[in-house]
Parts: structure tokens; C-alpha cells; sequence
């Protein structure tokens, strides 16, 4: 494997057994890589299965189509892997960080995030940042506490794939780019299907640049990411595809994530969080740990609980 990466990645690529290490010291895999092991820990944790059953957009959808969090997951994994391969970068380290970069999501999607955000600012903590709880998720949650002991290098991709902050690999870079070009596009799609949105919504300048369909779209956004970085040895965005892929991200927050028609679903997602958290804590349980209960929940989970507690 050593060779094989000595003749076939870049330059600026991670080596797989470069890495900076693990917490704990262990023995190494005869057959997996340090980076394959970390993406197998992931695939085989409780975390990545409860994703199955948590929100993209729509909470606990009917239709058999719609993405949850597990599926966004794997597409952005995909896409991810397909970028570092065009880049001659390290596709295991880029796979482990995209299966494990929304561990730590809590129920209910975007609006599930800002309502326990919302309740722990309230009572003077730090909020809550799903990026960040799902680092605690592989380094103190797995394992019956024991955590995923995964490398630094995908520890740190997964904390930094959102929020400020750059990731400290290439890898990890391409992740946070790649995460969004995945959403943006898989939310549209499914804002469409539900007939929230309809193809003559969508902002017409954006939709020119990029491309009339998702899969137009995101081929444009790859290509982009991938040639611009070639030629900047970093990676980034050309400035119009990736002012272009802002400014709908930024109109889909308006319209689909936190928008005026979602405002019943998100004052249910309100009340459903407050009502299981306020009730762990009066059970005498710690916020922190009140937290880590709640944000591992499934949608489905979640409004069994909460309505057990009406």
C-alpha cells in the first residue's frame, strides 16, 4: 500500500500510514489501512445506523424516496470520493470523514439543531453544533463511552466539515465543500417532489450557471471543484460556480429549512425537543447528558417519546 501511494497520490495527499495517530496506540490492521479501518469503526457504529431515521428535510416522510440523513451521507461520501480520485488524493481518508461527518446530528434536521441550540443557549451553555457533537459522538459516545479511537486526520475533517474554521487536510476540504453540493442539490429535488418548491421558483440566475437539474447541477459543481483545484493546489471554487452554489444555499434556508411555510412543523419541532428535554433534566439528568440522549434520537423516536410524556 506504501508503494502503491508513493506512485500514485499527489504530492499534497495524506499517506495512509503518515497518519498523527490515534488517542489510544494500537496494534495496526494487517489488511486494512489506518484510514479504512476509521471508515469500517463508522459504518459499524450505532450512530450510522440511527441515521436511517433521522430528518434531511422532511420529518418521518411518507414517500419512499425522500432522503434522510443516512442517504445524504452516502451520496456525499460518494461524491467525495469521486473528487479525491480525479485529485489524486487519499479516497479512504475522504470516505471515513463523509460517513462520519453527521454522526451527531440530532432529529428533526436543520430545525432540530436550532431548537436545541435555542435550549441550551437559554440556559447559558454554548448551544449546540452538530459538527461538533459528532466528534463527541466517535471520540466519547460509541463504545458504551469508550469512543471509535479514530485518526486525527478524520476526527479533524469531521469537526471542521462545517463552522469556522478550515480542515486541516485536502481531504478534509473536499468534504466541506462536497457536503453542501450534495444537500443543496438532494433538498431541492425533494422540496419538489413534496410541492414546496417548483423548477420555476428556483432563482433563475443561479439556475443558469449551474444547470436546469440536480444532476446537471452537480456535475457542473464537481467539475468546477475539481479543475479549479487542480490549478490552485488547494481546494476551492471557481468564483462564479461557487458564488452560484452559495447564494442557493442561501435560498434554500429562506424557502425550505428555516422558511414562513415550515413554521407549523417547526414550532411541533419546538415543542417536541423542549418537552424530552425539559423532562431528562427534571429527571435529575445532567444537560450534557440530556443532550447526548436527545441528539441520538431518531425522528420517529422522538415523537413516540414526547408524546408518551403528553
Amino acid at each position: 500500500m506504501r508503494e502503491h501511494e508513493e506512485r500514485w497520490l499527489s504530492p499534497l495527499a495524506v499517506r495512509s500510514y503518515e497518519t498523527r495517530g490515534r488517542a489510544h496506540a494500537e496494534d495496526e490492521c494487517r489488511l486494512r489501512t489506518p484510514f479504512q479501518r476509521d471508515r469500517d469503526r463508522i459504518v459499524h457504529s450505532k450512530a450510522f445506523r440511527r441515521l436511517r431515521h433521522k430528518t434531511q428535510v422532511f420529518v418521518d416522510p411518507e414517500g419512499d424516496h425522500f432522503r434522510t440523513r443516512l442517504t445524504h451521507t452516502l451520496e456525499t461520501a460518494g461524491i467525495a470520493r469521486g473528487v479525491a480520485r480525479a485529485l489524486q488524493l487519499n479516497e479512504d481518508l475522504v470516505e471515513a470523514i463523509g460517513l462520519g461527518h453527521d454522526l451527531g446530528h440530532p432529529p428533526f434536521g436543520h430545525a432540530g439543531e436550532q431548537a436545541l441550540d435555542e435550549l441550551l443557549r437559554a440556559r447559558g451553555g454554548d448551544g449546540f453544533r452538530h459538527n461538533e457533537h459528532s466528534l463527541r459522538v466517535v471520540e466519547a459516545l460509541e463504545r458504551d463511552g469508550r469512543g471509535l479511537n479514530l485518526t486525527e486526520e478524520v476526527r479533524d475533517g469531521i469537526l471542521r466539515h462545517t463552522g469556522p474554521g478550515e480542515p486541516a487536510t485536502l481531504e478534509g476540504k473536499i468534504v466541506r465543500i462536497v457536503d453542501r453540493v450534495a444537500y443543496i442539490n438532494h433538498d431541492i429535488d425533494d422540496a419538489i417532489r413534496a410541492g414546496m418548491l417548483s423548477n420555476d421558483d428556483l432563482p433563475a440566475d443561479e439556475i443558469q450557471v449551474l444547470g436546469a437539474t440536480g444532476s446537471r447541477r452537480i456535475d457542473t459543481l464537481v467539475h468546477d471543484l475539481v479543475e479549479s483545484s487542480a490549478r490552485a493546489g488547494d481546494i476551492v471554487q471557481s468564483d462564479e460556480i461557487g458564488g452560484a452554489m452559495l447564494s442557493l444555499r442561501a435560498f434554500m434556508f429562506e424557502r425550505i429549512y428555516l422558511g414562513p411555510h415550515s413554521r407549523e412543523e417547526h414550532l411541533r419541532i419546538q415543542t417536541t425537543i423542549r418537552r424530552i428535554f425539559e423532562h431528562l433534566v427534571e429527571r435529575g439528568g445532567d444537560p450534557v447528558e440530556a443532550t447526548d440522549y436527545l441528539a441520538g434520537m431518531t425522528d420517529r423516536f422522538a415523537l413516540t417519546y414526547a408524546a408518551d410524556l403528553a
